[in-house]
């Protein structure tokens, strides 16, 4: 029967790396053999610019998102464009990682803080030693104009006392870049091109563990973080298995699947991936996903008047 749970074809719109696209696809059907899952993945503003043209022409192809950052999903929710579902999983996890009323859930825990290469002359602890001239002109970071994360990072870093727009425009004169996503940023620093980076964790610490000579360190000031969370769309024609997916990634064995690749599960209780300091060393820095919103256009704008608009 055509809308039931039994032979359902799930549409996932993500911004996760491929490989991992594939690891969390593969698992939840592992779980329910008789529901297929298509994803299509790009950064957050490329995937979300391709639904919202879905949906403005009102054929909206995706059932499922698993994207960077609650702020997106948090103007979706007020536009009226998710599904409201109370998973039963949402018990194991504190109550600010998810949307009171069920429209969205954090899944994991993704910081952003500094790599650096090992060749480096100087071993950065803190966010402001990426201003100091050791650092001139050898700073790279991922463009927020590209990136979810690094907007999240910036709106983040801006409200931290001593810090602020000051501390952006302290780095653009300090010759620091900032263009592209994370990718780029890994490649820059793991290559030797620049010496630092501002990046997300599991990348450097994935490459660290192959032998790339490189360093993640999580700043004593704390960390930004994007929570990946998972949404069903209010359009969606296979709901009830779009919940089942829901209740799959924040599941123990969803949560697992999510640590194996290299990441921090939000879930409680669970291990943190090797090569990661423990949990509650990691001071993760505040944000509030409406307040966020509203700013974001504002905020884009003032970066881009600091660094252009690569």
């Amino acid at each position: 029967m055509v809308g039931s749970v039994n032979a359902a074809n799930l549409v996932l719109y993500t911004s996760q790396p491929n490989e991992d696209a594939q690891a969390t696809v593969d698992g939840f059907m592992a779980t329910h053999p008789d529901v297929k899952v298509d994803w299509v993945r790009d950064g957050t503003p490329k995937i979300m610019a391709k639904l919202m043209a879905e949906i403005e022409a009102g054929n909206p192809v995706a059932d499922l998102l698993l994207i960077a950052d609650t702020v997106t999903l948090e103007r979706m929710k007020q536009a009226g464009q998710l599904l409201a579902y109370k998973s039963p999983e949402a018990a194991n996890f504190d109550a600010s990682l998810y949307d009171a009323d069920g429209a969205y859930y954090s899944t994991k825990l993704i910081t952003t803080g500094i790599m650096y290469n090992t060749a480096a002359g100087m071993k950065p602890t803190s966010w402001s030693d990426l201003a100091k001239p050791e650092a001139k002109g050898l700073v790279t970071m991922p463009s927020p104009l590209t990136s979810g994360a690094a907007l999240i990072h910036a709106q983040t870093l801006v409200g931290v006392d001593g810090l602020g727009w000051d501390y952006y425009k302290s780095l653009q004169a300090n010759g620091a870049t900032a263009s592209g996503g994370n990718g780029a940023v890994l490649k820059s620093v793991a290559t030797g091109e620049k010496a630092y980076g501002v990046v997300v964790d599991y990348m450097p610490l994935r490459e660290k563990a192959k032998g790339a000579p490189v360093e993640f360190v999580f700043p004593t000031e704390g960390v930004s973080a994007v929570t990946e969370p998972v949404a069903i769309l209010s359009s969606s024609k296979n709901a009830e298995a779009a919940k089942l997916f829901v209740d799959y990634v924040l599941s123990e064995k969803g949560q697992e699947g999510f640590l194996k690749l290299g990441y921090i599960p939000a879930r409680n209780g669970m291990a943190v991936p090797d090569g990661f300091p423990a949990r509650d060393t990691i001071k993760v820095l505040p944000i509030n996903a409406s307040e966020a919103l509203k700013a974001s256009e504002d905020d884009l704008k003032t970066f881009s008047g600091i660094f252009g608009t690569n």
